[in-house]
C-alpha cells in the first residue's frame, strides 16, 4: 500500500546517532535523503512505513531516519535572529516575558548610532515595548538593565537549549521519537 509522501521530512543524525544539530532540529527533504542513500553518502536507519516512490523499474522506501556515515562537528553557530532568539529563550532581556518569535524583536545593546555593531555580544531579544522604550539610549540612560549579558553561544549551548524546549506533535514523526531523548530519564 503507498500513502502520500507530501512534505515528508527525514531525521538527520550523525554518526554518534545524535542529531546534527537541534537548533534547528537538523532534517532534509525527503528526496535529498533518498538521494544520499541511494548514492551510499549515509546510512538509512528507518523508513516510513508503508510509504514508497518509484522509478520506472524500482520501489524505495522512504527514509524517516538517516545517519552520517563520518562524524560532523559544528565549530560556529550562523548569527541569525532565529538563533539570537534561541539563545535568549524567546524572553525578552529586559523584562523577561517569554513570547513567540513573531512577537519578538532585537535590541542593541550599545545602539548602532553610537558605535553600537551588530555581533552577538551587543543584540538581545526584546519585546516591542522595551525595545521603544530603550530608543537609541544607552542602558545607563533608558533605565532599564539586562537579565543576562549577551554572549556568542556554542552549537552545544544552543543545542541544550533546543532540548529544553516544547516541541508541537506535529512537528515531529513518530519514527524520530527514539533518537531524540536518549539522554531523558526513563520513566518507572
Amino acid at each position: 500500500m503507498n500513502a502520500p509522501v507530501g512534505n515528508l521530512r527525514t531525521l538527520v543524525l550523525n554518526a554518534d546517532m545524535q542529531p546534527v544539530s537541534w537548533a534547528p532540529l537538523s532534517v532534509w527533504n525527503w528526496q535529498d535523503a533518498l538521494v544520499a542513500v541511494l548514492q551510499d553518502r549515509v546510512i538509512q536507519v528507518k523508513t516510513y512505513d508503508d510509504i514508497e516512490v518509484h522509478s520506472a523499474s524500482q520501489a524505495f522506501q522512504v527514509p524517516s531516519v538517516v545517519a552520517l556515515k563520518s562524524y560532523h562537528r559544528r565549530k560556529k553557530v550562523a548569527f541569525t535572529r532565529y538563533h539570537l532568539f534561541l539563545r535568549d529563550e524567546f524572553t525578552c532581556q529586559y523584562c523577561g516575558e517569554r513570547l513567540p518569535p513573531q512577537e519578538l524583536t532585537f535590541d542593541h545593546v550599545n545602539p548602532r548610532s553610537k558605535g553600537g555593531e551588530s555581533v552577538w555580544s551587543n543584540i538581545v531579544a526584546s519585546c516591542s515595548a522595551d525595545n521603544l522604550r530603550k530608543g537609541n539610549r544607552s542602558l545607563a540612560k533608558s533605565g532599564l538593565n539586562l537579565r543576562r549579558q549577551p554572549f556568542e553561544p556554542s552549537p552545544y549551548q544552543l543545542d541544550a537549549i533546543a532540548r529544553r524546549l516544547p516541541k508541537a506533535k506535529n512537528e515531529l514523526h513518530n519514527t524520530w521519537l527514539d533518537f531524540l531523548y536518549w539522554d531523558s530519564p526513563l520513566e518507572t
